[in-house]
Order: structure tokens, then C-alpha cells, then sequence
């Protein structure tokens, strides 16, 4: 099972279209995951048409997303549990804000977004995983997404391109 995982694509406001990377592994995925902020709901739809997309809200995402998206979310694949939040809010840092959001429940993997910065690290035994954007790099040298493959083992992956 190939899940693509991307967050922040802020689009229209900071890409017209998806980068030829993260095209070419949607088109091949069994499922998205989209951790907020795409800004509108037209994008929703753009990734829709690639597959199955399992997506939350983020704080730039419109009103009509931020109605039709919960928050968090909690997803099992293949024996995987996979918590998915955007990581916004206020104090603490964004990978301990996406932490404390699944401390109610046992998960495998917190994927989360809102930095934009690329970060695959265990914290109290969780994996956590930003894919980075696509679209916003900010100040870093390369766009990113992620990868998660299962099978009998699993692996996540970030994918980097200019």
C-alpha cells in the first residue's frame, strides 16, 4: 500500500498547479493523506481526483473546509494507526502541539503539517512526521511530501525536490 502524505499546499495563494513530483505519486497512490491547509476548497477537489484523500483542516483553510474537515482525525491501515492534525495553536512547539493532540488515544504515527519544515522523529514512542510543502518551502532548500509504504513492514519517507 503506497500512501502519499502532503500538507500546506496553500494553493492558489503559493502554487498554480502541483509539482511534477507529487503528481506522478498521487497518481500511483492507494491513498492520500493531506494534513491541512490547502486554502480552498477547489484544491480539496484537485486532490480528490487522484484517489482516496483522508484529509483535516488547517488555519488558513476557508470557511467551507473548516466546516466539511475535522481537526484530527485517526485512521487504521494494514494494522497502522495513524493520527493526522495540522498542528497549529499557540504555545509549545508544533511537533509537541501535534503530540498532545493524540494523548487520549494510542497511536503508531502523528502526521501533522503547519511549519512547512520536514521532521520524521520517535517522541514518546510515536513516530512523528511532517511532510514539509510542496509548494511553500519557506526559507529551506527543497519542497517536500511524504511516502508511507505497508506491507509486511512499514516505512514513511520524505520525497525532496527543487
Amino acid at each position: 500500500m503506497k500512501i502519499v502524505i502532503v500538507s500546506d499546499t496553500h494553493m492558489p495563494r503559493k502554487g498554480r498547479s502541483l509539482p511534477d513530483p507529487l503528481q506522478k505519486d498521487l497518481t500511483d497512490s492507494d491513498l492520500i493523506i493531506h494534513g491541512g491547509d490547502f486554502q480552498t476548497l477547489d484544491v480539496f477537489e484537485a486532490f480528490k481526483r487522484y484517489g482516496e484523500l483522508i484529509a483535516v483542516s488547517g488555519n488558513v483553510d476557508n470557511v467551507e473546509l473548516q466546516s466539511l474537515l475535522p481537526k484530527r482525525r485517526i485512521i487504521e491501515k494494514k494494522g497502522l494507526k495513524i493520527g493526522i492534525v495540522h498542528g497549529d495553536g499557540k504555545g509549545k512547539t508544533t511537533e509537541k502541539r501535534a503530540l498532545e493532540a493524540f494523548d487520549d488515544v494510542d497511536v503508531d504515527v502523528i502526521i501533522f503539517g503547519h511549519s512547512h519544515i520536514p521532521y520524521s522523529r520517535f517522541m514518546k514512542g510515536v513516530l512523528l512526521f511532517n511532510p514539509g510543502s510542496p509548494t511553500d518551502k519557506r526559507k529551506l532548500p527543497y519542497y517536500s511530501h511524504g511516502v508511507l509504504t505497508i506491507g509486511d513492514t512499514w516505512k514513511i519517507e520524505h520525497i525532496f525536490y527543487k
